[in-house]
């Protein structure tokens, strides 16, 4: 019975996590770089790439995620972003 019980609990935890999942990539980001990558440190032209950037003025659609946002907030200066919300 204790078998079953601890079970039932961890299938209820996977769907919870799957649940707030599916509620966090309903929103997306719009990230376009604005600025020369030119000069800069090799980190920062790590992250560009990393991104999926590759000119300026070239744009991409990614999953709003921490991981993301690290990326973004280690580079603001070259980025413009918008938070886009699916309906």
């Amino acid at each position: 019975m204790a078998v079953k019980d601890k079970k039932a609990t961890q299938e209820k935890k996977k769907k919870s996590t799957l649940k707030e999942r599916a509620e966090s990539a309903q929103k997306t980001l719009r990230i376009k770089l604005v600025r020369s990558i030119a000069g800069r440190p090799k980190y920062q032209r790590e992250v560009v790439k990393g991104l999926g950037l590759r000119k300026i003025n070239s744009v991409v659609i990614r999953n709003d995620a921490p991981e993301i946002w690290g990326m973004v907030n280690k580079i603001p200066h070259l980025l413009k972003v918008e938070v886009l919300e699916k309906k």
